[in-house]
């Protein structure tokens, strides 16, 4: 019997039902998929970042362009441990070389000569120095010289300050007394080298205050209260603040001027929580650079907030047509705009989501197919072409030359990988986030192959701001705005010195001493970490 026509709409309309949700069911099955397989993803993330070495390094060409090449050169190297050699033992050369072709000289280096030493003659008793064969007086021929580190306990003293009182025996109209010398703290309780070695401890060793007090109440039996240590550090803080004046302005006038920053929490801040994160914006010039002008600088700056506000009074004043390398947050393209500047884009920042992207992949899934591998593999031989430039000591002309030879293509095949695979992989991969945060700073990323002074990333700024992280894991927050804004300075004159090769407890013992006396602009210009006269050692 033939189904009526209605019998027949009626299962054409059943079988389009079932066809609609067996295609929704896949639909959904799909999506399913696609978020086990982001779920999946996440989570071997999260398990590389916990478990994994936090290395980058995918390749020796690249090793000294990253942060790791101290972990990549105690890993390839056996470390011996350190004994007492004969002073002709120091630096024995055994004919050997390393890995670049360099000899390597056998033992630890020699000891720094400027260090004071103490001489301990050992001589044979009188009955030992007999001949055994014919009885004869030994006599001395010489010396053999071993040394030896020796370490001598800190030590804490009182200086008295005697202030004369003087008199007319006469009469009682000519009281005169004695001035004390210019203090940066007014009755402060510690000397200018006191107050340097407060502030290199806490900030440069990572020793917070509770512990000095305990050693410096261990050394000289003085119990100190942290609450006046902190607040001598917040002083001297305020008081470099002319100094910090004349480093903003030599960073605004620099070609190039990496920027970054970082959370900081400040317990203690009007109108906040104690949990809300507030932030240290780095700011720094990088005199050793392809650039290579002028001292390098390293500034901090703390603000409550990230936007774009904070930023503008930090990058307010900077030369039209100067150079701003920094991440991809978007307020560093706002401030270029503003100052009408350069902006670069940062490799290594790229380079890390792809980085990222590998890691999570099986070991097995880990092939030169992959696409973040060839990105890698390709971002490598634009390091290669940099890592060249720096062991030849290019010129920013030469430079130039080497980049439009090489980088330019290499550049050119990023890109048409990056066209290929864009729109092919789920965005909320970790390979989709670093294609579009490749593709969103591409313009930025590409501009440093126009000009041989143009920095390739932004690793000099990330290496200045690694010692305030470091430390934050010590003190873990400040307490108040005024603590903050301290801490910033003397991170600030700490980081110069460093990149300067100036010592830095004894730049701040020397500018400690110096700053009350100084009157004039000139005063303070001669107090910068590169202009001032430090004390013999």
């Amino acid at each position: 019997m033939q189904p009526t026509i209605e019998e027949f709409n009626a299962l054409q309309q059943a079988l389009e039902a079932l066809q609609s949700q067996r295609d929704s069911l896949a639909g959904e099955n799909r999506i399913l998929r696609v978020e086990r397989d982001l779920l999946k993803e996440r989570l071997a993330k999260m398990m590389h970042k916990m478990f994994a070495a936090k290395s980058e390094s995918r390749g020796t060409e690249q090793k000294d362009m990253f942060f790791n090449e101290a972990e990549a050169q105690a890993a390839a190297t056996q470390a011996a441990p350190a004994h007492e050699e004969s002073a002709a033992d120091q630096g024995a050369d055994l004919g050997t070389t390393d890995v670049a072709g360099h000899k390597r000289k056998r033992g630890r280096k020699p000891l720094d000569p400027a260090l004071p030493r103490q001489v301990e003659r050992h001589e044979l008793p009188e009955s030992e120095r007999i001949c055994p064969h014919d009885g004869a007086t030994l006599t001395e021929i010489g010396v053999e010289v071993s040394e030896q580190i020796e370490v001598i306990p800190q030590q804490v003293r009182v200086i008295r300050h005697e202030r004369v009182k003087y008199a007319c025996p006469c009469c009682d109209g000519a009281l005169r007394l004695a001035p004390k010398p210019a203090q940066i703290i007014p009755k402060g309780l510690f000397t200018a080298s006191a107050l340097a070695w407060v502030i290199t401890a806490k900030y440069e060793d990572g020793l917070p205050l509770y512990r000095q007090a305990a050693l410096l109440g261990r050394f000289g039996g003085t119990d100190l209260s942290r609450n006046t240590m902190a607040a001598s550090v917040v002083r001297v803080g305020q008081a470099v603040q002319p100094i910090i004046n004349l480093l903003r302005d030599h960073l605004l006038d620099a070609p190039i001027t990496f920027g970054d920053e970082t959370r900081v929490q400040v317990l203690k801040e009007p109108g906040r929580a104690a949990q809300a994160q507030s932030f240290m914006w780095a700011q720094m010039t990088d005199g050793s650079g392809p650039a290579g002008t002028g001292p390098p600088i390293r500034l901090f700056g703390y603000s409550p907030s990230r936007g774009a506000r904070a930023a503008q009074g930090l990058y307010a004043g900077m030369r039209v047509g100067s150079v701003l390398m920094s991440d991809g947050y978007e307020v560093y393209n706002q401030i270029a705009q503003m100052h009408q500047l350069v902006h670069l884009g940062c490799w290594a920042h790229c380079r890390r989501y792809f980085i990222e992207a590998v890691d999570a992949l099986p070991k097995g899934a880990r092939t030169p197919e992959q696409p973040a591998v060839q990105f890698i593999e390709l971002i490598g031989q634009l390091y290669a072409v940099e890592s060249r430039a720096q062991e030849r000591k290019m010129s920013p002309q030469v430079r130039w030359a080497e980049r439009q030879r090489y980088s330019v293509a290499v550049l050119e095949r990023i890109q048409a990988l990056l066209l290929t695979h864009l729109h092919a992989v789920v965005p909320g991969s970790l390979l989709g986030k670093a294609l579009h945060y490749m593709s969103a700073q591409w313009p930025k990323l590409s501009r440093f192959v126009n000009d041989g002074t143009y920095p390739i990333d932004h690793n000099p700024c990330e290496n200045a701001i690694r010692p305030f992280v470091v430390g934050r894991r010590n003190w873990l927050f400040a307490d108040t705005v005024a603590g903050a804004n301290a801490s910033a300075n003397l991170y600030s004159l700490l980081q110069t010195c460093k990149a300067n090769r100036i010592e830095p407890y004894r730049y701040l013992a020397a500018l400690f001493t110096a700053l009350p006396l100084a009157k004039t602009a000139d005063d303070y210009e001669m107090l910068l970490p590169w202009q001032i006269t430090l004390p013999a050692p």
